[in-house]
This record gives structure tokens, C-alpha cells and sequence, in this order.
């Protein structure tokens, strides 16, 4: 569950977040692509400092 506001309505909550910033969506994904498809990092490392930051951000891994 996120920890800010979120918008009423209809959907999953991940897709009303974007309700709240939709212009955030081209940079989302322009870093998206730069982490998961032109990365010089092993999946095993990339993997790892994901879990690392949810850790860091108290997020259940």
C-alpha cells in the first residue's frame, strides 16, 4: 500500500497514482529502459540493489 495520498476511484491503486503526476510516466520509463535493457550490471547485482533499496525504504521484499 502506498504512503501517500492516492486518488478515489475505480482500478488498481498503482494506476491512479499516475492520476496524481501523469507527465512523471516518459521519465519512469526512459529510466526503466537504462536499468533493464542497456545496464552493464549482472541481473544477480541489479536484483540484489533492488531488494537493498526496498530494505532501505522499509518495503517488504
Amino acid at each position: 500500500m502506498a504512503r501517500i495520498d492516492v486518488p478515489e476511484g475505480d482500478g488498481k491503486e498503482a494506476n491512479r497514482i499516475w492520476q496524481v503526476a501523469p507527465h512523471l510516466g516518459e521519465g519512469l520509463h526512459a529510466m526503466s529502459m537504462a536499468a533493464y535493457e542497456k545496464s552493464s550490471l549482472p541481473v544477480r547485482e541489479r536484483e540484489a540493489m533492488r531488494m537493498r533499496i526496498a530494505q532501505l525504504n522499509q518495503c517488504h521484499v
